[in-house]
């Protein structure tokens, strides 16, 4: 019985891990990495998005310091999709999420807030980790 357990956890781990979402990198320089695939409707441009997100500043690959996170406010965040109303990365990269989806986005300065940086919180070139998980689409 035990070894049958073991063996089960063993094939489960082994599935999980076989199924993690490779980075994706468009023609426009963006990576995203689908932590969670979502179940519900896809978002596509001219739709509004609900979101919840926290953004960091990449630092070599990794999440550095946190800049802003809908998450610690506790209020969803919602957008036109491919309006602009945001920064051309999230437009790109919450295109094609399923409601019910977490998805990471390392977004180049070319489609964040490039030279200018944004409230002295975004330095000027800053590369940007954001996890984003989509709530809702109408």
């Amino acid at each position: 019985m035990r070894s049958t357990l073991f063996a089960g956890a063993i094939a489960l781990a082994m599935t999980a891990a076989a199924s993690a979402a490779s980075p994706v990198t468009t023609p426009s320089g963006l990576t995203y990495t689908d932590e969670v695939v979502g179940t519900g409707a896809e978002a596509k441009s001219g739709q509004q998005v609900s979101v919840h997100y926290t953004g960091w500043l990449d630092e070599g690959g990794k999440k550095g310091k946190k800049f802003d996170s809908s998450r610690d406010r506790g209020q969803p965040f919602g957008f036109s999709l491919g309006g602009g109303q945001v920064i051309r990365g999230w437009d790109e990269g919450v295109a094609g999420m399923k409601v019910g989806g977490k998805r990471t986005l390392l977004i180049p300065a070319a489609l964040g807030y490039g030279a200018r940086g944004a409230g002295g919180v975004i330095p000027p070139n800053a590369t940007l980790i954001f996890d984003v998980e989509l709530l809702g689409v109408k």
